[in-house]
């Protein structure tokens, strides 16, 4: 299993803790009391789950990042296949090919039929090349629009998991209208009469996590990140090192309480101790839940209710402030009445809203 530096500790008291039981499945041979080993195992147990909430009582931005990463989180098929035993996966565009990086199909979800669609990250180098890392390409959008519109006809509820980097910036992708797929699915799920429920289950970058993000209900996993681009590449633009990564990714504010603080998303769902790769039964379980509750509440509305609430959740995201027109110079560090008096001349344009301009 991989480890972060921070789990290290976590995983030495494990270890411990598997094999004292591995001795207490054998303790006539181990030669050790039965209790004594009880109570051996109990102590590490207590001592773990210190260790743990401490640890993770005490996460950073970018910390929470590299858990979002882990390649033993849940993946939307592991997902899928806990959730509904039904589970029937299309594939392909119907127009250039099939992209493996994302995936769909339909399913029973615990009474209410379901049409799934998500990115799908690798596990090893192999898998990894197969899915791109997670790195759709247009194909994968338009095999998504297809089984959201799928979806649409036959008046079934959507759910998507996001989990990717961000859309694959290659030159092939761009050829073949990367922009411009990303740009139809955004549109095309807001005009979509059936509920739609969007979980970021680990990394949520960029466009390429909004292309099957337009949600009725956004959820984020606890340890999950959700941002316009990732820490290595903002702090690559901003300070030309990408080394600092820590620094952007508290500037980003990538993390699911700061996305539910600015109203981005509608709920949390906890994560099992150590984060769902720990236990990943159980933290799907908890979505299973919070997919279900939210399904029931959004079932009882019509298909214009849906899409007027779809348009007016994001339409509400952001704040204007009004504020007394503010010169973006400031005069010690312009002192050229050059600029002042440019800034003058475009105050004075017919129309020109100043208190927009932030200082």
């Amino acid at each position: 299993m991989e480890v972060l530096p921070l789990e290290r500790p976590l995983l030495d008291l494990s270890n411990r803790i598997g094999e004292l039981r591995a001795q207490a499945r054998h303790s006539h041979l181990a030669g050790k009391n039965e209790k004594e080993l009880a109570e051996e195992i109990k102590a590490l147990e207590d001592q773990f789950e210190t260790l743990a909430k401490q640890i993770f009582s005490n996460l950073t931005p970018y910390e929470i990042t590299q858990l979002s990463r882990h390649p033993h989180r849940p993946y939307t098929l592991d997902i899928v296949k806990q959730l509904c035993d039904d589970f029937i996966e299309l594939q392909g565009d119907r127009n250039f090919m099939d992209d493996a990086a994302i995936v769909g199909g339909l399913g029973t979800f615990r009474g209410h039929r379901v049409a799934f669609v998500g990115h799908q990250k690798g596990r090893g180098t192999k898998e990894n090349m197969k899915r791109n890392f997670g790195m759709p390409r247009p194909e994968g959008y338009r095999k998504a629009l297809r089984l959201m519109s799928l979806a649409e006809r036959f008046k079934l509820p959507i759910i998507t998991f996001i989990d990717t980097p961000g859309a694959y910036p290659g030159i092939d992708a761009e050829e073949r209208g990367q922009s411009e797929a990303i740009a139809k699915n955004i549109m095309v799920m807001f005009k979509l009469g059936v509920p739609i429920i969007s979980v970021v289950v680990g990394e949520g970058g960029s466009g390429g996590a909004l292309a099957i993000g337009v949600g009725n209900r956004v959820l984020m996993l606890q340890y999950s990140t959700y941002s316009v681009i990732s820490p290595e590449g903002c702090a690559s633009i901003l300070w030309k090192d990408g080394t600092q990564a820590d620094r952007a990714a508290a500037a980003l504010g990538v993390t699911a309480q700061n996305a539910l603080q600015l109203g981005v998303i509608d709920e949390i769902i906890a994560e099992p101790l150590g984060g769902a790769h720990w236990k990943p039964a159980e933290a799907i379980e908890s979505l299973g839940q919070a997919l279900e509750k939210h399904l029931l509440e959004l079932s009882q509305m019509s298909s214009e209710q849906l899409k007027k609430q779809r348009n007016q959740k994001f339409a509400s995201m952001g704040r204007v402030v009004a504020r007394e027109p503010v010169s973006p110079f400031r005069t010690e560090e312009a002192p050229n009445s050059e600029w002042m008096q440019s800034w003058e001349q475009i105050t004075r344009i017919p129309g020109f809203a100043a208190d927009a301009v932030l200082p």
